[in-house]
């Protein structure tokens, strides 16, 4: 007796749990019409695409906004779909609501790439993301130009770079999210972004600056201290990259010079270490750096230094 009830209980269960999932579905207006469906959905799709031109012609542009959404997400497979989100990404844009603008363009580029509005929208797109990252976005709240959040532009910019992948907009981009992360004191994100700039286009316009900023920015790291000796190495590793891929470039001469400078720096440490050694009476071992000092120097103030050191310790 107790097993049958568990059973009818589960049964019921069951069905109850179906009832509810079909009557959800049922309800859902945001649910795109599947392609199986289109024939019996162009009809209702298109009908939905002209009281949105009419909204749109009589000045109602916010309910024109909302049908035009309604057409490219219930109706995908509609004629006018593309139109459509075109449409309402035209209309956001002109509002000033450029966050919502820029999602709807990037729904269209998503969506419908093989139409003739294509080209115009990922422009669109690009001077949306350009211009926020220049802190000209004008928000429609107050009609302020306010700069948006670091992690909002980024992500715009990056949605641009995966849109036209290989292109001068996505170089572009690609170089401007490292030039904001530089801005903000995010060195790690800004080598990892001007890093893959190199890596994805290296023959771009940008990409023997992007190079030649990562030995600055690992420079700038080691003079504020921080793992000072393994960045100063990272440095001299990128400015040697940067002169044996872009020989010529029109920073060549600055990089020698940031590696003269690096290169200076470590013979400054390996005597330093070498005087430390010889006044802690680690004599053996003072030598060894001030060895390595004249070893790898032919003249100059350090190695005469280091020469003339050997000299009194019998090295």
């Amino acid at each position: 007796m107790l097993r049958h009830m568990t059973y009818r209980l589960i049964v019921l269960a069951l069905l109850s749990a179906s009832a509810f999932h079909l009557s959800s579905c049922g309800n859902d207006d945001d649910m795109p019409i599947m392609a199986g469906n289109t024939h019996a959905a162009t009809g209702e799709g298109e009908k939905l695409y002209q009281e949105a031109k009419s909204a749109d012609t009589a000045g109602k542009t916010s309910k024109a906004i909302k049908l035009y959404d309604q057409v490219a997400t219930r109706y995908p497979f509609a004629p006018s779909a593309p139109q459509a989100r075109f449409r309402q990404a035209e209309l956001l844009e002109q509002q000033g609501d450029i966050l919502k603008s820029f999602d709807a363009y990037n729904l269209f580029l998503t969506r419908f790439q093989g139409t003739g509005l294509y080209t115009t929208a990922l422009n669109r797109q690009i001077a949306m993301a350009q211009s926020a990252a220049d802190g000209d976005v004008k928000q429609s709240m107050l009609g302020l130009k306010t700069k948006l959040s670091l992690d909002k532009t980024v992500e715009m910019l990056g949605k641009v770079r995966d849109n036209a992948p290989k292109s001068a907009a996505a170089a572009k981009a690609q170089y401007t999210i490292g030039q904001l992360y530089e801005g903000k004191h995010k060195s790690k994100e800004a080598i990892a972004a001007y890093r893959q700039l190199v890596k994805d286009q290296p023959t771009c316009q940008q990409a023997p600056e992007a190079l030649f900023r990562i030995g600055k920015i690992l420079t700038a790291e080691a003079d504020r201290g921080n793992q000072n000796q393994a960045n100063l190495d990272l440095a001299k590793e990128a400015f040697n990259d940067y002169l044996i891929q872009y020989p010529g470039d029109s920073r060549n001469a600055e990089a020698r010079r940031m590696i003269a400078n690096i290169d200076s720096r470590d013979l400054q440490r390996s005597y330093d270490i070498a005087q430390f050694y010889e006044k802690t009476g680690k004599i053996e071992s003072a030598k060894v750096y001030y060895r390595d000092i004249v070893k790898g120097t032919k003249s100059g103030d350090l190695h005469d230094k280091a020469l003339a050191r050997l000299k009194v310790l019998g090295g």
